[in-house]
């Protein structure tokens, strides 16, 4: 017999009384630490079977339920539950956080106590459904954690088919090994959420690799690697590395993997078709009986992430020959600005030359991500180093706020803006030999649906002539600012003079609302 928690006390003779119910859902971890004397351990080993158990709860065509018994053995409570994919529920309510007193339930004690297996007992009716119960102990390290309460709803019950009879014949290896405390497997997990399930292919094997039985799905995608014939009778590793040549001197280690010897899981390619295996060692009594080996077809799924890749890598290519062109435009432009005699003629050169590295910073930061958005403070970073180019060393620039991630349709003109308010602030807010400041301040508002991003620039300068209107103003560059703010942004744009001298601009522009 197996060592367990404290010893139970045996609820008295009488009426059974009705179980408690917790309020609301507690998680398993709040229901085991208010309840139970589990250790984090312990926690972490129950974790790890409801993160595998769904797949026991297929093969059994059953509802899975997990009692823990109580801090002072009085009680057991349900920690968590699980309906199969496979067949009908047995329970339509959700049983977690049930408390049922010791006694109440006479299976879950005999397993509990005796550390095996019970399935003794008649059918129990439930709204008028049969249900047959099993009681399956957990084991860790030769200690009884809980008990899985397994439900089988016998009101479809028929005769099995030969895939029916594969499945129940899995399960019960399986819950022999959860009550050896063989399963899970402990030191190597795999990302559950996206492995195959039993509906998606399912092939057994016996001690020695060969396939005794593979389910249509199963075999389905073996055809898809060009097999031709049927996979009974044939050893699954040897077959798999004759359908999918390895790459490279793994063969041996593919052999292994289809052959199910140990707790893996892997990608097999050929003939144009990808195959996804885990495979599943079965020792229900410590000695290796056989394997279940799990598997889809991701055929599709992988031909559609590689068409999305080479699309990425497509878009990340066009960005930085974008890039590369608007560089090459502005070094044209800049050698052009030196040869140009007219001062006007020079500075406008020098001022299309800053627009044109502007847009090629995005571009730049485009070039280097996987999708058509940007990390915008590093572009304001820059955009203001390089503006700061015509006044070095006497203005000061500097950023606070965030601006947050945007999208490629909005980071671009927001970066010509930038710099032409830089720009205009550098020029105009400051004399020869004049030393000052220019702030610049992002503030993300707004709800979700609604989000907008408030910028500020300000300056300490001369500020603004008393009859200057930022809407009329003639000024080539305020003029590309409203015509992007208010056009392609859809903001809002105003200019006026700040507290305490200097010029204050503040746009007003809508975005996403995610960071």
């Amino acid at each position: 017999m197996r060592r367990r928690g404290p010893a139970p006390v045996h609820a008295p003779a009488g009426p059974r009384p009705v179980p408690g119910t917790l309020a609301g859902v507690p998680s398993m971890n709040e229901l085991v630490r208010q309840h139970t004397a589990l250790g984090d351990t312990d926690l972490e080993w129950l974790h790890l079977l409801v993160s595998e158990w769904q797949l026991l709860s297929d093969l059994s065509f059953a509802d899975l339920i997990l009692w823990v018994p109580t801090r002072d053995g009085t009680r057991y409570v349900s920690v968590a539950q699980m309906r199969p994919n496979t067949g009908p529920t047995s329970y339509q309510d959700d049983m977690v956080g049930h408390l049922v007193p010791r006694g109440r339930r006479p299976m879950l004690d005999l397993a509990l106590d005796e550390g095996r297996i019970v399935r003794e007992g008649d059918p129990e009716w439930r709204e008028e459904v049969p249900v047959r119960v099993e009681s399956i102990p957990v084991c860790r390290e030769d200690r009884i954690l809980g008990v899985i309460a397994r439900n089988t709803n016998l009101l479809t019950v028929r005769t099995p088919s030969r895939l029916e009879l594969t499945y129940l014949q899995s399960a019960s290896d399986l819950a022999q090994m959860i009550a050896t405390g063989a399963f899970p497997f402990a030191d190597q997990q795999g990302d559950t959420d996206v492995s195959p399930r039993a509906g998606d292919g399912l092939i057994r094997l016996d001690a020695d690799g060969i396939v005794q039985y593979a389910s249509p799905n199963a075999l389905s995608a073996y055809h898809r690697l060009g097999l031709a014939a049927d996979l009974v009778g044939h050893h699954l590793g040897q077959t798999t590395t004759e359908l999918a040549p390895a790459r490279g001197a793994v063969d041996e280690a593919m052999v292994k993997l289809a052959s199910g010897y140990a707790p893996r899981e892997a990608e097999v390619e050929g003939n144009g078709g990808v195959i996804q295996l885990r495979a599943i060692p079965l020792r229900p009594k410590g000695a290796h009986i056989g394997s279940l080996v799990l598997l889809r077809d991701v055929t599709e799924l992988r031909r559609r992430e590689r068409e999305l890749m080479t699309k990425d890598a497509t878009i990340r290519e066009i960005h930085h020959r974008v890039k590369n062109n608007l560089q090459t435009v502005a070094a044209l432009l800049r050698l052009q600005a030196r040869r140009i005699e007219s001062e006007r003629g020079r500075e406008a050169l020098v001022e299309a030359v800053r627009r044109v590295g502007s847009i090629a910073i995005v571009h730049e930061t485009l070039s280097q991500n996987l999708d058509e958005r940007v990390e915008f403070d590093e572009i304001a970073d820059r955009v203001l180093a390089m503006v700061a180019e015509i006044s070095p060393g006497r203005v000061e620039g500097r950023r606070t706020g965030r601006f947050g991630i945007l999208d490629a349709e909005v980071a671009t003109p927001l970066s010509m803006v930038l710099t032409e308010v830089l720009q205009n602030a550098l020029e105009h807010g400051f004399g020869p030999g004049e030393t000052g400041e220019v702030e610049v301040s992002a503030v993300r508002g707004g709800t979700r649906k609604d989000a907008r991003l408030l910028i500020t620039v300000q300056d300490n300068g001369v500020g603004l002539p008393e009859d200057f209107d930022a809407h009329t103003a003639g000024n080539l560059g305020l003029q590309i600012v409203r015509t992007l703010v208010e056009g392609e942004l859809g903001g809002t744009f105003d200019m006026s003079g700040a507290p305490g001298g200097g010029t204050r601009v503040l746009l007003d522009i809508p975005v996403r609302g995610d960071l």
